[in-house]
């Protein structure tokens, strides 16, 4: 994919509403070395994004029922004039970097937020969770601090822990991992119609830093210059590590704002980046004023010479849910909450181009750009 703004009415868009040379790379303020793409990748890493979505894909296609609705973040069963909904994540490699900070106090949090902010994205709120965790081995010390997360997470999100499962594996796990399932209910009424609209605004809001997609990435890059007890270079009060673990951000807070302004579709920024904003529909989406990131995001990229594209396609940059809404709906709902307006949803042109070969891509023909670099 190329760094570069398209050509045309893309650069004209972006000098008439305020790009500046400045502006090319992220809200950081950190360059990569080689800004055309040299430098450490996701693929690199070992996370291939075009692989694992032609793999679900094909899951999807193999399983008998209704295909999901393209881009929807959580499967939804409709029983009348209402609808139950179900998501489930997990936390990710971010689990690599507790073992290796023994700290497992927080990925609970983690487990929590990746599933119940699917369902806010749908316009649901969240009424229960359960959690699944496979170990190599028992441990009671770290299953006791896993309990302290959930807990803490479902009490953030308003949620009702109703148990889960155990299972010790241990020709199957090496170590541990957490995963869950959150359900659901909303008036069918108050479900977010799910696509936005040409003229739409988009309506930011902060993450808390890495959350829990790309670890995979930012390990290998940090891990490059420093061990995860390092003191992290813009908080010497806290370490490398700490900053990786930092809890991912609910935004159940939000759901009735959200509904209260008639938001049309709204993004979780998780695995992917940026591109996650193509889920509300095949448009352009332009954004020119992101929230700024969070140093964490300029570690990563200075120690692997991330692009700066890279960094967009595999991290939040400090943008954890994003939402399509008429302008002036935005305008009150930034007004009312710390959400910002970030950018604005257009018409998609042939100019608009990307390389992007993702089945995704391919199938919704969505673009994006984030201060002129092409996702």
């Amino acid at each position: 994919m190329s760094d570069d703004p398209a050509a045309g009415q893309d650069t004209a868009e972006s000098t008439a509403e305020g790009q500046n040379d400045d502006a090319n790379g992220p809200e950081n303020g950190k360059h990569s070395e080689n800004d055309n793409g040299s430098g450490l990748t996701y693929a690199d890493a070992g996370v291939d994004i075009a692989a694992s979505e032609t793999a679900t894909q094909a899951l999807i296609g193999a399983v008998a029922g209704d295909p999901p609705t393209d881009g929807a973040y959580a499967g939804l069963y409709d029983l009348g004039d209402q609808s139950l909904a179900l998501t489930t994540d997990g936390v990710g490699t971010k689990l690599l970097v507790a073992s290796a900070m023994d700290e497992f106090s927080t990925i609970g949090i983690d487990c929590v937020a990746m599933n119940v902010n699917d369902l806010v994205a749908a316009g649901v709120r969240p009424l229960a969770f359960v959690d699944y965790l496979a170990v190599d081995e028992p441990d009671a010390a770290r299953a006791a601090e896993l309990g302290e997360g959930l807990s803490a997470g479902a009490d953030a999100a308003g949620v009702a822990l109703l148990g889960g499962e155990t299972a010790v594996l241990p020709a199957v796990v090496d170590g541990f991992d957490l995963a869950g399932t959150a359900a659901g209910l909303a008036p069918n009424a108050n479900l977010f119609p799910g696509e936005a609209a040409p003229g739409d605004a988009l309506v930011g809001f902060a993450s808390s830093g890495i959350h829990a997609n790309g670890l995979t990435l930012a390990r290998q890059s940090v891990t490059r210059e420093y061990e995860y007890t390092d003191p992290v270079p813009f908080d010497s009060a806290r370490s490398v590590g700490e900053a990786l673990l930092e809890p991912t951000r609910i935004y159940v807070e939000y759901l009735d704002a959200l509904r209260r302004h008639d938001t049309r579709a709204a993004a979780h920024i998780t695995g992917g980046g940026w591109r996650n904003l193509r889920r509300m529909g095949a448009f352009r989406y332009v954004v020119t004023d992101p929230l700024p990131a969070q140093a964490v995001f300029g570690l990563v990229q200075s120690t692997g010479g991330v692009s700066d594209a890279e960094m967009h396609r595999t991290f939040n940059m400090g943008t954890g849910f994003v939402a399509a809404l008429a302008p002036a709906h935005a305008e009150k709902l930034a007004a009312e909450t710390d959400g910002e307006i970030i950018g604005r949803v257009r018409e998609r042109t042939d100019e608009h181009h990307t390389d992007d070969t993702t089945p995704e891509a391919e199938s919704d023909g969505g673009t994006v750009s984030v201060r002129g670099i092409e996702l």
